[in-house]
């Protein structure tokens, strides 16, 4: 059975007593601040995977969100969410009315709105340029951004 690395994102901070405690039921390893951690699920899907670490640790700790770690083939990540009672009516219902099932109907929710973000953004990003392009030349602005880049401190990849 393979084993699927699965991050937790939680709702604040876990004590110190809290992670302990937690880490008896299940191994974990937290990031600095205590609101995020790493577990190794084995299971024949990662939907499964994420399905059995939220029952094995819902009632220890203050889980908001359970994703994969790693992206699919596809490129894409498994998010694992537990909504409240009425949310989740409220998300079968505009399933319902849309045709869809509740898993497709937020899935393409999620890709419109993280598609509205990056064109927004690309157009804030646009607006910016276009703004500094009226005092400077491109070359010279060019040579700007190539500097401040190389000047900013090591960051992972997104």
């Amino acid at each position: 059975m393979p084993h699927h690395a699965l991050e937790i994102a939680l709702t604040r901070p876990l004590t110190t007593d809290e992670l302990h405690h937690a880490a008896r039921t299940w191994p974990l390893a937290a990031n600095d601040d205590a609101t995020r951690l790493m577990a190794l699920m084995g299971a024949k899907t990662p939907d499964r995977a994420a399905h059995r670490l939220r029952r094995r640790l819902s009632t220890q700790l203050p889980l908001d969100v359970i994703t994969t770690h790693y992206p699919d083939a596809s490129g894409q990540i498994l998010l694992n969410v537990a909504f409240p009672p009425a949310t989740r009516d409220a998300l079968k219902a505009a399933a319902r009315s849309a045709g869809q099932t509740p898993e497709r109907f937020v899935e393409l929710t999620l890709h419109r709105a993280l598609a509205e973000h990056a064109d927004q953004e690309a157009e804030r990003l646009d607006r910016e340029l276009r703004r500094l392009l009226e005092h400077t030349t491109p070359a010279h602005l060019l040579s700007a951004v190539g500097h401040a880049l190389s000047r900013l401190p090591e960051r992972p990849a997104p």
